[in-house]
């Protein structure tokens, strides 16, 4: 994926979102990861294993810090892809 599509990078993290047994259509890019999501820090983490894995990315885990919705996650994989 040389330009990382905003779009593309949202569907695909709602559907490793959907693997967590979230209900794809309460996801939205305002959605809190932990608060509206209800991960805990265990399945965060298995999160950003699978899209590392999906994006063949390494996610730094001090990124993860200034996370709190979707759409913060969101560009922050685009970010990392396009390094």
């Amino acid at each position: 994926m040389s330009r990382a599509d905003y779009a593309e990078i949202f569907e695909e993290v709602k559907t490793l979102l959907g693997r967590f047994g979230k209900s794809l259509e309460n996801i939205d890019e305002e959605a809190d990861i932990i608060n509206d999501l209800g991960l805990d820090s265990l399945l965060v983490m298995e999160l950003v294993q699978e899209v590392e894995d999906a994006f063949d990315i390494s996610f730094p885990l001090n990124d993860l810090s200034g996370i709190r919705t979707v759409k913060d996650f969101v560009l922050q994989i685009q970010k990392n892809i396009e390094v």
